[in-house]
């Protein structure tokens, strides 16, 4: 059932226009490209060089590095959202928790998903990830009675060389029309791993992604501690307090390190140049030590260090005028820095406002707005030695491989999404399609705002080369975004095996990018082409019956990146065929049981076999349809799943007792009918 919320919408809707007399084409896929079982393979074979086979561990286990940094990255989740950025969307819910084991151990975690021990040790080989849980997976969609079309099933990575034949003729489609190319670009990225870590590489901070700052030099006319060439400098926030420090572009000679009590120590150097006159933190900083002696005495603030100094106007917002701060923080009636509910809400306010309507009323850039003159002010402290551009990730990140990730410069292929002339065709796409929710459409039409490139190359994992550089891995989110249309031919190339193992037909190296062209694109056939003329020409017909596809199901948290990566490719692969786009979307939650999130470590957690066990596959649907098919999450109710047992019990009985009767008034008509 974990994972159902999706699949029982679409399942439902096949299922119905099947009723009504159309031709339905529902398949199901497995897909296995990226870090995350890869991560998963090399964990376990790290416990068991360390630990034996079987392994023993401590009898005490400390907390995983992943799960500790994943545990404080969720705990500090909300006053790094109060902090986010307004202009970036940023769904509510993650699958974060979908992705960890309750167990601290991947031996533990395959344990707890009913693997023998003695069978574990073979999962250090990756490979057999993909050869044990795709079959299994099967096994118990067809129990539930999806109607699926399991000949058209397959696996990606290379492991299926038609899958994998088909993703470079994508990619060969893509680079030849300029959408992929290589550059250096910040990055989330993973030391351990040694490469970029993206959404589906991590086991939290899915959706964070670079944030530059820059680091104002302020010369420290005087310092409580002095280098050594060993160590240049070792102190704590509290050492800078009262350090005086000549700050560029202020109208001040000197200005003093004074405490914030709202600052985030775990992000950039935790010392920040003060605006008190459009920040509400800042304001409330410098009221409070104002007003507050004992508050100066607390932290050994002098007098001279804090009194002299008042609001300075800087920017001018419409509705704020050129003390925002203070406007703000009056109408709301903040007193301290203790109020950080009112200081949130406070910049929410000022925040975007100010960047985007702000006109600046002070240096040379007076009467120009603040997004014009942020740019060239930073350049130029840039480029006069005051400044540096530093950048790292705008939260948390942790990888699958349980490191805390960073931001690197990477020299790696791109995707050029936000590239003007390819959004404004996605952008066309996006407005033919059916979303089924205003909401979801705004969410897509958001994330086409701020996309930009896209890292799309890995140096390890799983996945398809990229063809024309091969030390490349295409990544998890790029090699999956037009394959349904592999889904028209899959049958016919693999025969019904997901693995495309059996290749006596069509050969995997027959399928040249020519081949593919005139399947999927209608171009001539090529005339030199191995394969018969009647293949050929029953895979273009496949194609052209099945596609569009009019219907995809999936998950809300995906629009901020698969949902709009597949309309993206849609519009550069089938660019001269429009009629090719995708006709509806539909997005929906996560799956709830009894109103509350699956979790194994408090039990509240039914695995799709054990629902269709406890309360029979009918009995599991009716429960399903009833669970809700919006963007909130789906709500499972296991009163729901057993009041359905017995009206289909009531109802097998009812028309067993109809056809009973039927059958004796039958008879009934044949005996008085043969009487004399």
């Amino acid at each position: 059932m974990y994972g159902c919320s999706a699949g029982h919408v679409l399942e439902f809707k096949a299922a119905y226009e099947r009723l009504c007399g159309k031709n339905v084409l529902f398949p199901q896929a497995f897909h296995c490209t990226g870090m995350p079982i890869k991560a998963c393979a090399d964990k376990l074979d790290r416990e068991l060089r360390t630990y034996g086979c079987p392994p023993v561990f401590p009898e005490e286990e400390p907390e995983s590095e992943a799960d500790a940094a994943a545990a404080a990255a969720a705990a500090a989740a909300p006053a790094a959202d109060a902090k986010a950025d307004p202009t970036k969307f940023s769904g509510k819910k993650s699958k974060a928790a979908a992705k960890k084991g309750t167990g601290t151990t991947q031996w533990q975690i395959l344990k707890l998903s009913g693997i023998p021990e003695d069978q574990i040790p073979d999962f250090r080989n990756s490979a057999h990830w993909l050869n044990y849980f795709p079959p299994l997976a099967a096994r118990d969609i067809a129990a539930m009675g999806c109607g699926v079309d399991w000949r058209r099933s397959f696996i990606t990575t290379d492991v299926n060389p038609y899958y994998d034949s088909f993703v470079a003729w994508q990619f060969w489609t893509l680079y030849r029309a300029g959408k992929v190319i290589k550059d250096k670009r910040y990055a989330v990225y993973s030391p351990l791993d040694g490469q970029p870590c993206a959404d589906h590489d991590r086991a939290s901070g899915e959706g964070v992604g670079p944030q530059e700052y820059t680091l104002i030099k302020m010369r420290a006319e005087r310092t409580p501690v002095r280098g050594q060439p060993e160590l240049l400098l070792e102190l704590s926030g509290q050492d800078l307090i009262g350090t005086p420090v000549s700050s560029p572009h202020c109208p001040h000679d000197r200005v003093y390190c004074l405490p914030l009590l709202t600052i985030l120590t775990n992000k950039g150097t935790g010392v920040v140049t003060s605006v008190p006159s459009d920040s509400p933190d800042d304001y409330t900083a410098l009221m409070d030590l104002k007003k507050k002696p004992k508050l100066r005495e607390k932290y050994g603030v002098k007098d001279e260090w804090v009194m002299p100094f008042e609001v300075i106007p800087i920017i001018d917002i419409p509705g704020f005028g050129n003390q925002a701060a203070v406007k703000v923080c009056e109408d709301l009636k903040i007193g301290s820095q203790n109020d950080t509910a009112k200081l949130a809400e406070a910049k929410q306010m000022v925040y975007l406002k100010g960047f985007t309507d702000g006109v600046m009323v002070v240096g040379p850039y007076a009467g120009r707005k603040v997004s014009e003159a942020k740019p060239l002010i930073r350049e130029e402290m840039v480029a006069a030695g005051q400044a540096m551009m530093y950048s790292e990730p705008e939260r948390q990140v942790i990888s699958r491989s349980g490191d805390e990730c960073v931001v690197a410069l990477t020299d790696q292929w791109y995707m050029t999404y936000g590239e003007e002339e390819w959004a404004a065709s996605t952008r066309e796409a996006l407005a033919r399609i059916e979303t089924y929710s205003d909401e979801a459409r705004n969410q897509f039409a958001h994330c086409l705002g701020w996309l930009q490139q896209w890292a799309c190359s890995r140096s390890f994992g799983l996945g398809t080369r990229l063809p024309w550089d091969p030390q490349y891995l295409i990544e998890s989110l790029s090699d999956s975004t037009i394959y349904m249309a592999y889904y028209t031919v899959a049958h016919i190339l693999q025969k019904g095996d997901m693995y495309g193992k059996d290749t006596s037909g069509i050969a995997p190296e027959q399928l040249t990018p020519e081949v593919w062209d005139y399947i999927f694109l209608g171009k001539e056939a090529p005339k030199d082409c191995a394969i018969a003329p009647d293949a050929l020409a029953a895979m273009r017909r496949e194609f052209e019956y099945w596609y569009p596809f009019d219907l995809r199901v999936s998950g809300k948290d995906l629009i901020q990146n698969h949902l709009t990566f597949a309309l993206y490719n849609h519009t550069a692969v089938w660019a001269a065929d429009p009629a090719k786009w995708p006709r509806a979307i539909r997005c929906n939650g996560h799956l709830l049981l009894n109103s509350e999130k699956m979790s194994k470590s408090t039990g509240n957690f039914k695995t799709l076999r054990e629902a269709i066990g406890e309360y029979s596959a009918d009995a599991m649907r009716w429960a399903l349809a009833d669970a809700g098919d919006g963007l909130d999450d789906a709500n499972f109710e296991t009163t729901t799943a057993n009041a359905a047992i017995l009206r289909i019990t009531k109802e097998l009985t009812w028309v067993e007792e109809c056809l009973a009767d039927n059958s004796a008034a039958q008879a009934g008509r044949s005996w008085a009918a043969g009487r004399p």
